[in-house]
């Protein structure tokens, strides 16, 4: 007699299916997420824009206090006015220069003379 033993394998069961919720709430979580970083994102191009745009100005110099802008125009009326004077101060100097040089030559004329001075 033999005896024929029948060996089987247990079959292994079929994993669990996923929870149709889980993926919903993952799914809304990663949506959660990306919409935070949007909004965020948003916001801070939206305050540090102007203070970005401010920075720019002062840098190119474009940004300037209207009372020093006042002042510094002054200063060039000033300036347009100085240069008339300037240019008769120098034709006063040339005079001068000029007067000394015949006074010099005068007196030494008069010590040359033959008689001396007086």
């Amino acid at each position: 007699m033999s005896i024929a033993v029948l060996f089987t394998q247990p079959q292994t069961p079929a994993p669990p299916l996923p929870d149709p919720n889980f993926l919903q709430l993952q799914s809304q979580e990663q949506f959660l997420i990306g919409l935070a970083i949007v909004v965020i994102s948003i916001a801070a191009v939206l305050v540090l824009r102007p203070l970005f745009a401010a920075l720019a100005r002062r840098l190119e110099g474009k940004h300037v206090d209207s009372q020093l802008r006042a002042e510094v125009d002054h200063l060039r009326e000033l300036a347009a006015e100085m240069e008339p004077l300037r240019t008769r101060v120098q034709d006063i100097e040339e005079r001068l220069e000029f007067t000394e040089r015949l006074l010099a030559e005068r007196r030494d004329q008069d010590l040359l003379r033959p008689g001396g001075p007086g």
